[in-house]
């Protein structure tokens, strides 16, 4: 007999990111338009020119909804 553990009765959906609007709201509180807005205010401000070093593994809508919804 196999032994259930209570987390494999959860369905992962995906992972949050940026690309699915539904994502921002209940992480961030922020309306896909805000958050929209707070992406294109940081691109204006450099946040996403190249730069040394290594590259970012996420793009910079995703990254900012990571530390958003932290």
């Amino acid at each position: 007999m196999l032994c259930r553990a209570p987390w494999n009765d959860l369905v992962v959906a995906g992972v949050i990111t940026a690309s699915e609007p539904f994502w921002m709201a209940p992480f961030t509180g922020l309306s896909p338009r805000l958050f929209g807005k707070l992406v294109s205010a940081l691109k204006c401000e450099g946040a996403d020119a190249m730069r040394k070093g290594r590259l970012w593994g996420l793009p910079l809508e995703d990254r900012v909804l990571l530390v958003v919804a932290y």
